[in-house]
């Protein structure tokens, strides 16, 4: 039996706290939240301690893994030192703020042997489970391109970061995910229509080492929530559907027999069968934290460690950077630990930057 809590019950945390309570595998020792009378609330309703002093928390319950759903800005302190306190993590996406706080983060578990997720829980979405494995039988055969659409009305719990921070991560991790290869250029577009901080319409375009190209729409404007992704490649396209957990085949009927390289020539594209697979529907938040208490407790499954998120969040800042500044960026990625991006000045040479830095509230 694992002891776990979790800091931070607002929209999401409380999901942590409902699905934790349904695991036989753990107990659910702790919350944490500033608010008392939030955490109180819950508290009743869950039948555990409530605490507004994190430290406190950790010295009386002692609690092996944590769920961390406080705010971005709070995300590194909060994470860092529980950490070091000897606890496993997993923390919302985005990882942190900063490239660098991300790096010690990934640092500071490694040192210390914890667990570090990170919540993108897209990745646990079964129809993207099932989208992954039929990519890597290459039912699809080369990728063309990927496209993401995630739209909807704005959600006023969002204070602290726009469209990108919140939303682009979740589509770059996947992106990454299933193409298996790393973004070589970026160039976006954003817009300020509803608040005065933060973007909350944003274009964004990706070329990936292996030639695809992702194509990223994401908004808080419109009146219905869309959450979609297509993958074109040289047998059809498939569709997912992230909310209805469906995955769609739209098959290109000319490749039926036939090898790529001469239907380019010849015949090229025609509609053929459609398909809707069956997928064992499941609730996402549940895969993702068994999949988190799984690692605690000494498994070997997959999950998103902090390396993948880093990469998630430096993606989002090029293109975040490439909107507000405008131009496209080289990203080039040296190893596991350091990216750095260029700026393509429209001519053979290039003109090279650090590291994207953290975009201030308001550029």
């Amino acid at each position: 039996m694992t002891r776990v809590a979790v800091i931070g019950v607002g929209a999401m945390g409380k999901n942590h706290v409902r699905v934790y309570q349904e695991m036989p595998e753990v107990e659910l020792v702790a919350i944490v939240d500033r608010d008392r009378a939030t955490a109180e609330r819950l508290g009743r309703m869950a039948h555990v301690p409530v605490y507004t002093q994190l430290q406190e928390m950790v010295k009386k319950e002692r609690p092996e893994a944590i769920s961390v759903a406080v705010p971005t800005e709070a995300h590194f302190a909060v994470v860092n030192w529980l950490l070091e306190a000897g606890c496993h993590v997993l923390v919302e996406k985005p990882i942190t703020q900063t490239l660098e706080q991300a790096q010690e983060l990934i640092c500071t578990a490694e040192r210390n042997r914890r667990v570090l997720m990170v919540g993108h829980i897209e990745r646990f979405n079964p129809a993207i489970t099932e989208l992954k494995r039929r990519l890597e039988n290459q039912e699809l055969g080369r990728v063309f391109q990927i496209h993401a659409r995630r739209l909807g009305p704005y959600p006023a719990r969002i204070q602290d970061v726009g469209v990108v921070m919140d939303l682009a991560t979740h589509d770059l991790d996947i992106m990454r995910y299933l193409i298996g290869s790393e973004v070589i250029r970026v160039f976006a577009e954003s817009r300020r229509e509803m608040r005065n901080n933060h973007e909350d319409l944003f274009v964004g375009t990706l070329r990936f080492a292996d030639t695809t190209v992702g194509l990223l729409e994401i908004n808080w404007l419109t009146p219905t929530k869309i959450r979609e992704l297509y993958v074109t490649g040289e047998r059809g396209m498939f569709r997912v559907n992230y909310i209805t957990q469906d995955l769609c085949f739209f098959e290109n009927a000319e490749t039926n027999g036939h090898d790529w390289s001469a239907l380019s020539l010849l015949r090229g594209v025609s509609e053929g069968m459609v398909m809707q697979y069956a997928i064992r529907k499941r609730e996402p938040l549940r895969s993702e934290l068994e999949a988190f208490i799984a690692r605690v407790q000494g498994q070997t499954v997959p999950i998103v460690d902090g390396h993948a998120a880093k990469a998630a969040l430096s993606l989002a800042m090029a293109l975040a950077e490439s909107a507000w500044k405008g131009g496209v960026k080289e990203v080039v990625r040296s190893d596991t630990s350091k990216v750095a991006a260029e700026e393509t000045n429209g001519r053979n040479g290039q003109v090279h930057f650090p590291a994207v830095p953290a975009l201030q509230a308001g550029a």
